[in-house]
């Protein structure tokens, strides 16, 4: 089993404000074996150990990118080049989607929904070794109402019945949790508004139900603010979007907001790297309403996640770090939101265990950037080394060493 010694300026353990100066992590295979100072980690290394030097530079844990669509390209219509693709075709687009993620900083995504479990697949071939790139939870094929938000991908049910076999069908082709679009989004041509429920607060429930019988969690797609009530109250663990929608425009609730925190419900509120030009698009009212819900929702102590939407049109792979700015920018701390990107994202998607800090036996996943993001998030921007799962890799894909 080889071993690498990489030592730093500093670490960021997880949580962020557990830190470590002139520090060392010693890997062995795809496992932390001991992480500490330089002096005294570098004494338990063995000889033959590749050793890597960053004297200016932090290391952190990898990042986590907790809602992401590997099979979209991000074009103005993602949905019409999937029919127009060869499965080899869009295996290879995904691998390579995967790999700038990875490029990023990005050592595990959690994949929210594509057509046929193709994830899944590119999940066991990167776990295998034979693909380079992050760790991969995939939820397959999401579910929605007929003709309903990314009904494409071949999700649709509308009968309890339909749902549990769907709920079995997506546990069949590998699935780690199970992806629900609980309300209409931008992507189906006549389907529901963002706003409106595609599914009511019984089926929402059943949903739940069946996904526990099988051990996964479920990851909801909510914009409505109703909806986001009824996904609450069903007990799914993540709240995707929750961007509080009516048919008049966003009304914040902060009794929901209350009981989510009660049942610590985790919130994916998706921001794509390009932060501004989506801000833009709501318009100054709407943005200016959407900010203000986050910042509600966090004094109320609600807890995020850090995710992009990856695949969609206006987020592309490889831009993490500016989603992570946009929270920053509307009051943020540093620390919180790396550890938004790190340890509890972790525990949202239920791999605390596994990645999310550097400690002693946890998974090799680690990311090395110039000078602190503590007290500058923008040198997330500048990755001088990424490490998932004891496999090294340069910023640009293609680089392993």
């Amino acid at each position: 089993m080889s071993s690498v010694l990489i030592t730093a300026g500093r670490l960021i353990v997880g949580p962020a404000d557990k830190t470590i100066d002139d520090a060392a992590l010693l890997l062995e295979g795809t496992t932390i074996v001991a992480c500490g100072g330089r002096v005294e980690v570098a004494a338990r290394a063995p000889e033959s150990a590749v050793r890597l030097d960053f004297p200016d530079a932090t290391m952190l844990p990898g990042l986590i990118d907790a809602h992401v669509h590997l099979a979209l390209g991000g074009e103005r219509d993602p949905i019409t080049p999937l029919r127009d693709r060869s499965p080899v075709r869009l295996a290879l687009d995904m691998a390579g989607r995967a790999q700038r993620a990875l490029a990023a900083g990005v050592t595990t995504v959690r994949d929210l929904g594509d057509p046929d479990g193709m994830a899944a697949a590119l999940r066991d071939a990167i776990a295998a070794g034979a693909v380079a790139g992050p760790r991969i939870l995939t939820a397959t094929v999401p579910l929605t109402c007929p003709g309903g938000h990314l009904a494409a991908f071949g999700g649709e049910v509308a009968s309890d019945r339909e749902i549990r076999e769907r709920v079995r069908r997506n546990a069949e082709l590998g699935a780690d949790l199970i992806k629900v679009m609980a309300s209409g989004g931008a992507l189906t041509p006549g389907g529901p508004p963002m706003w409106a429920a595609q599914f009511d607060a019984g089926q929402l429930r059943y949903i739940v139900e069946q996904a526990a019988e099988l051990g996964l969690a479920v990851a909801a797609h909510a914009h409505g603010t109703e909806t986001i009530a009824h996904c609450v109250a069903a007990g799914v663990r993540t709240v995707e979007h929750c961007s509080w929608r009516t048919a008049d425009g966003l009304r914040y609730d902060e009794a929901v907001t209350a009981e989510l925190v009660r049942r610590d419900v985790f919130v994916c509120r998706c921001i794509s790297g390009d932060w501004r030009a989506f801000l833009a698009q709501l318009g100054q009212a709407n943005a200016d309403a959407l900010c203000d819900a986050i910042r509600r929702m966090r004094r109320a102590g609600a807890r995020f996640i850090a995710g992009t939407d990856a695949g969609v049109p206006g987020a592309p792979f490889g831009e993490y770090a500016g989603m992570l700015e946009f929270f920053a920018e509307i009051g943020f701390g540093n620390d919180e939101v790396i550890d938004m990107a790190t340890v509890t994202a972790a525990e949202a998607l239920g791999i605390a265990d596994r990645t999310g800090r550097l400690e002693s036996g946890c998974a090799a996943d680690v990311l090395v950037v110039e000078g602190d993001p503590r007290a500058e998030l923008r040198s997330l921007r500048v990755p001088r080394l990424v490490v998932a799962r004891g496999r090294i890799h340069r910023p640009v894909p293609g680089n392993e060493v």
